[in-house]
């Protein structure tokens, strides 16, 4: 956020010298300010009496509203009706599918309504996030739609693509041969480096700032939860001070991205497999092997119990449940891209119970996970 203000002109130069001793002035005012924000943003809660998690929505809105509604947290106008409820949502809104956009507008709205209400809307940093505004999400052909990519252009920019693919299309009859210019046309425009800046600058002014202010680990009562989860290593630290770090690192990468400079090698969280937006080992490692972890794990974050996604599971209290209950896994691939596995985690007065889980659902077929990071060449 303090980079935006740092990019901003904060009023008009009218004398020379001192507006521009002014100038600085203020943005160091504004500095502090947004800086003291930042690093007071909380992390941890207390008394809650229900929090409803979902998991990796990937960009998938119709079913998101299904949960919300299905869940009591909003009603039929797609307004707050949960009350004193907190809704965690788990990471990962953006990538293979097509509507993130309509999923951020929709979770806006609803924080501060949850807000007025006496509840909470939490959005967490997933991988996908940090993919996107870090630029890395173009190394990744099949993870950035052509939909995504459009929304998330600037309004006077995307338009005047828009009328040059009219051109190209307005002598031609043939729908499947229109299509085809059409997919052509924007998967060309995913790999221009002019509109990737573009994408790149919209996407931060217009939501970067809301995205970054969100945290990357919270802890309800005694419950912690993250999109990847927490490696021994980091539970040892203070859940704000990983925030913080990684807070601070993804904006000073997504300046980078967006002034196509290289980026930093030497990270502590960002991009780091077994960070708290890459870490898998929760929800793929024989438990037997690593229950003493997850055992230390809790002792050092003051916690009974994990809240994660990352690793799509059948949306079964049997597959979502680890450990003894110590860790559960959300992500049951809500996303059709993944399957279209509707589910919820519904936590009251401490008791865990999984919505969704005697539902019909569209497709219970096996999904292979998400992609590790390959980030190969970045690090120049």
């Amino acid at each position: 956020m303090l980079k935006i203000l740092l990019h901003k002109r904060v009023y008009r130069r009218v004398q020379p010298r001192r507006a521009k001793s002014a100038s600085f002035f203020i943005l160091f005012i504004l500095g502090l300010f947004v800086g003291s924000i930042s690093a007071g943003t909380q992390a941890v809660w207390m008394g809650v009496a229900k929090i409803v998690a979902v998991g990796d929505l990937h960009g998938d809105y119709d079913n998101f509203v299904t949960i919300l509604k299905g869940t009591q947290v909003v009603d039929c106008d797609l307004r707050w009706a949960g009350g004193e409820t907190h809704l965690v949502q788990i990471g990962d809104i953006m990538d293979r599918g097509p509507d993130a956009r309509k999923i951020f507008d929709l979770l806006i709205r609803l924080e501060q309504e949850a807000k007025e209400a006496g509840g909470m809307v939490h959005v967490l940093l997933g991988n996908h996030e940090e993919l996107n505004i870090t630029g890395l999400v173009f190394r990744y052909p099949d993870y950035l739609t052509a939909n995504q990519f459009r929304d998330f252009l600037p309004d006077g920019y995307r338009k005047k693509q828009e009328e040059r693919l009219h051109k190209m299309l307005k002598d031609i009859g043939d729908d499947s041969q229109c299509q085809g210019l059409i997919d052509k046309f924007w998967n060309k425009m995913i790999n221009d480096t002019r509109a990737q800046k573009e994408y790149l600058t919209n996407l931060y002014d217009k939501y970067g700032s809301w995205i970054l202010e969100h945290n990357a680990v919270i802890k309800i009562n005694d419950i912690v939860f993250a999109h990847g989860g927490i490696a021994e290593q980091y539970s040892t630290w203070k859940i704000e001070k990983i925030n913080e770090v990684l807070r601070q690192e993804l904006s000073d990468l997504a300046q980078k991205a967006i002034r196509l400079e290289p980026q930093e090698s030497r990270l502590r969280i960002a991009y780091q497999a077994d960070g708290p937006l890459w870490y898998r080992e929760l929800a793929i490692v024989p438990e037997e092997d690593l229950k003493d972890e997850v055992d230390r794990i809790l002792a050092n974050l003051g916690a009974r119990a994990l809240v994660i996604g990352h690793t799509p599971k059948v949306p079964t209290r049997r597959e979502m449940e680890r450990f003894g209950g110590k860790v559960w896994i959300v992500d049951t691939g809500i996303s059709f891209a993944y399957g279209g596995r509707l589910s919820a985690l519904i936590i009251t007065n401490g008791t865990f119970n999984v919505w969704g889980e005697n539902n019909e659902q569209k497709d219970h077929s096996d999904n292979p996970p998400h992609d590790s990071p390959r980030l190969g060449p970045v690090f120049l």
